[in-house]
């Protein structure tokens, strides 16, 4: 007989969609950025501004869209969430100018800013412990899958009803989205529907929401290392999203579509990194029980690589080689996505959603906003779509060495509840 989908695999594949859709109407600009650049004259600073408009409240709502996600549930605030992105997805469509383009894509940057954090406490919900970090992998590498899909989609799109009908259409799927995550998902896994098993099986400890206040400032203390690691991640992840299309039709003069399709490549071996990274740092866990090795070491290998495979993208100008090498940086760099997604859940299960807004206020924020701005800047400024690698290749090291203070194998909750003294020891 075949084994029923449970559904908290169910649950996770509709978290998976999620990603994947939120990355879709995330990226969609980088493709068609060559064409809003021309039609509406803007320079490449001008287009990095507008790219970093999103991380603005992305930013601020990390800190608050996770309280939020503990406090009012994921049901509830991933809804509202994802309507927001509709709107502001579809009005991209309409743009003028700069300051409707950067305004479209604040109001994207606030549909957004809860969701991933929002989506860390529905999945410390609704995932069993031993599964955490391949959850995160999996969500992720559904994401990577957005970027992978969204180059050839939008020239697709493009060519059938322009850019403008292409964010239209995107839209309206993330609608579709929102209607099933409303029929289908509940806040607290209860039986039934659940069996008794699966209940069992789920974490009973992160079931409950956090009836106390949030101890802010003990909690962005604990989780500061780890804001500064996602910092280094996510410089390269947000050059990746915004500039990887553009890299190749500008600096190597392909087509829109060769284009696209250099950069779908480029973005597979995300997808395989995130499902990889999350697989191993698991199979670590359960085989020695040390969490600094399954979260920290898999995310040293993976900023290292990422470093390594960077390298010759500078020093070599060649399309295959740079699309082999970023492809290859890219699979290295996505390895640390899921267990330092996982790191929060580890740290802090009971507040994972505002230890994960925490984290992601570094890469999914501040990285968000200077990345693309400075990457921009300084392609204006030196002429140059290589040297500004190099800002990527410090930080890599730099996240490397702050993964040694993460510490995920040290509990906030555990440490709350123990003598100061002991603490300290």
């Amino acid at each position: 007989m075949m084994r029923r989908f449970s559904i908290s695999n169910t649950v996770l594949l509709i978290i998976c969609l999620m990603y994947l859709i939120l990355y879709v109407d995330r990226v969609n600009i980088s493709t068609a950025a060559p064409l809003i650049k021309a039609d509406l004259g803007l320079t490449n600073t001008q287009l990095g501004l507008a790219f970093s408009a999103f991380a603005y409240p992305y930013a601020l709502l990390q800190l608050l869209g996770g309280y939020f996600g503990d406090k009012f549930g994921p049901r509830l605030i991933l809804c509202v969430s994802l309507l927001i992105v509709c709107a502001a997805t579809a009005a991209t469509g309409a743009v003028g100018g700069l300051s409707s383009l950067f305004a479209a894509r604040l109001a994207l940057g606030i549909g957004e800013g809860a969701t991933f954090s929002t989506a860390t406490r529905a999945m410390s919900v609704w995932t069993p412990e031993r599964r955490w970090a391949f959850a995160q992998g999996i969500t992720h590498s559904f994401s990577r899958l957005g970027n992978a899909v969204t180059p050839p989609l939008i020239a697709v799109l493009i060519a059938l009803v322009s850019w403008r009908g292409s964010f239209v259409v995107l839209a309206v799927l993330s609608l579709i989205w929102v209607l099933v995550w409303a029929w289908y998902f509940r806040d607290v896994p209860e039986a039934p529907p659940l069996t008794a098993e699966e209940l069992a099986d789920l974490p009973a400890r992160s079931r409950r929401g956090a009836t106390e206040p949030v101890p802010w400032l003990r909690l962005f203390g604990r989780m500061l290392p780890v804001t500064g690691v996602h910092f280094c991640y996510g410089w390269t992840m947000w050059l990746y999203l915004n500039w990887i299309p553009s890299f190749f039709y500008q600096n190597y003069h392909r087509d829109l579509m060769q284009s696209a399709l250099y950069s779908a490549g480029v973005f597979s071996a995300g997808v395989i990194g995130d499902t990889f990274g999350g697989v191993v740092s698991d199979h670590i866990l359960r085989r020695s029980g040390n969490r600094n090795a399954a979260r920290r070491n898999v995310i040293v290998v993976g900023l290292l690589g990422g470093f390594l495979f960077l390298i010759p993208v500078m020093l070599v100008h060649n399309i295959n080689v740079a699309a082999i090498s970023l492809a290859t940086a890219f699979f290295f760099i996505e390895l640390s996505v899921a267990p330092i997604w996982a790191v929060p859940m580890d740290i802090a299960p009971k507040y994972s959603g505002s230890a994960s807004g925490m984290m992601n206020f570094g890469g999914g924020g501040l990285a968000a906003i200077t990345s693309p701005l400075v990457f921009g800047y300084l392609i204006d400024f030196t002429g140059s779509w290589t040297l500004p690698f190099a800002g990527s290749l410090c930080l890599l090291l730099l996240g490397a060495g702050l993964a040694f203070r993460m510490r995920p194998d040290r509990s906030f909750e555990t440490a709350m509840t123990m003598p100061a003294a002991l603490v300290i020891a």
